[in-house]
């Protein structure tokens, strides 16, 4: 089993060598620049680990990882615009509509998210594709809800906004790994509960969200009832996932 950070470094070196379309033209500055702007890369690390312990080679889910990024990078760029959260910067650079103008950003996270469709279709089987459409509509329906205020029922929010993605990282790497679907459910039910784990998380260190509506204690007895039931779902799995419960304890435990 590779590590955390040899996986992390696995995705930084797929994510260089992507090969755009050449209709982009010079956008394609646009979306290097801001997948070149770092981040911890949670979710096709992810992908990466669950695809290994469920016995698929890394190089084979290396395509649906970087999906899955490309996916969260669209929503980070448009996140950003004037339109969303006017957000003049992003991880200690300019954000991309500061750096290459508001149309260009627009453009670029569309074409981000039209690679990463590319990239989950490049697999035999449909439901890959499948997987990260279903999760990009429930992040987007999430983000609508949070932008117009529909925020009543805070966790099933953060369930579509954050928890989806995460979510199809797990589904991403069992798809590719060729696990049944009567063997997914407590590789699922981690994925749902390490997503929640980290926007409770993201709150408290924020604080925002959660942290704004319920008291700060609460707030972390949440987080730790997420915690707990993630590492409960490993339990119920076969294969190394001494990686996965790694990543559990660095989101529960991470302070920047």
């Amino acid at each position: 089993m590779r590590t955390a950070d040899e996986l992390r470094e696995a995705v930084e070196a797929y994510l260089r060598s992507l090969s755009f379309a050449s209709e982009l033209g010079r956008l394609e500055e646009a979306l290097r620049y801001v997948l070149e702007s770092g981040g911890k890369r949670i979710r096709p690390v992810l992908c990466l680990a669950v695809a290994e312990a469920a016995g698929a080679d890394v190089e084979h889910a290396l395509p649906a990882a970087a999906a899955v990024e490309l996916v969260h990078t669209f929503s980070l760029v448009h996140d950003d615009l004037p339109a969303m959260d006017d957000d003049d910067e992003r991880r200690g650079r300019p954000s991309v509509h500061v750096a290459f103008g508001e149309s260009a950003a627009l453009l670029a996270g569309d074409a981000l998210l039209a690679e990463a469709m590319r990239l989950a279709l490049s697999y035999d089987d449909p439901r890959v594709a499948r997987e990260l459409v279903d999760a990009t509509l429930g992040m987007i329906g999430g983000q609508h809800r949070d932008i117009t205020g529909d925020d009543g029922d805070l966790v099933g929010l953060h369930r579509l906004k954050t928890g989806r993605l995460f979510a199809a990282s797990v589904g991403l790497g069992l798809r590719v790994a060729g696990i049944p679907e009567m063997d997914q459910a407590p590789w699922r039910a981690f994925g749902d509960e390490l997503g929640l784990l980290f926007q409770l998380v993201d709150d408290i260190l924020d604080g925002d969200g959660f942290a704004l509506r319920l008291p700060l204690d609460e707030v972390r007895h949440i987080a730790d009832g997420a915690t707990e039931r993630a590492r409960e779902q490993l339990d119920g799995v076969s294969g190394d996932t001494s990686v996965l419960r790694g990543l559990v304890d660095a989101v529960a435990f991470r302070t920047g």
